[in-house]
């Protein structure tokens, strides 16, 4: 049997997560704002309650598409509102609006958002060397500038925490645990 790290055990969504998606560099601009807004929905919640849901927030959310998102009216608040399939906060699915809107105008000004968010890491994975889940931090410099620069942007829910888990999910860091089977397969990635 496989060594991994401890937090998937048990749950056969978190395992395929952590297995084939957690810490892989991510690039691509679609990809990373369905992260973005499922890291806002999962503030203050486990990310096993955002993962049971993620094909509801896909279809409730057209499919992560941000320019959709941005255009969305008072109809289609009110429609996620009342969708069950989802976490029905009401700020968290406004800031995902503007939260959309925002990262259009990064696109913008950047040429795609991989090329803005990637740069609070100098453009590569952070590798950290942790044997325990113990170690792993809640934030870090690098996420603080991220949330700082962010909510200089306009963006919404995107603490230092946040930005943090944002930064392990799309590997911009690597936070395996060095005894973890993923840990050299998402290096060579």
């Amino acid at each position: 049997m496989k060594k991994t790290c401890e937090w998937p055990t048990g749950d056969k969504d978190m395992i395929e997560y952590h297995d084939k998606e957690w810490g892989v560099p991510l690039h691509d601009d679609r990809r990373l704002f369905e992260y973005l807004l499922l890291d806002t929905f999962q503030a203050g919640l486990s990310w096993r309650t955002i993962l049971k849901k993620r094909e509801n927030f896909r279809k409730a959310f057209h499919g992560f598409n941000p320019g959709k998102i941005a255009k969305y009216t008072e109809k289609d608040f009110k429609r996620l509102v009342n969708d069950a399939g989802i976490i029905r906060n009401k700020l968290k699915i406004l800031g995902t609006i503007e939260n959309a809107k925002r990262f259009l105008e990064i696109q913008k000004e950047f040429g795609s958002f991989d090329k803005y968010i990637w740069r609070f890491t100098g453009h590569k994975t952070i590798k950290n060397n942790f044997k325990e889940l113990k170690e792993l931090p809640a934030k870090t410099r690098e996420s603080d500038a991220m949330s700082r620069d962010m909510k200089e942007r306009g963006f919404k829910f995107v603490g230092s925490t946040i930005c943090y888990a944002f930064m392990q999910g799309a590997g911009m860091v690597n936070d395996h645990t060095i005894d973890c089977f993923r840990y050299k397969e998402v290096q060579r990635i």
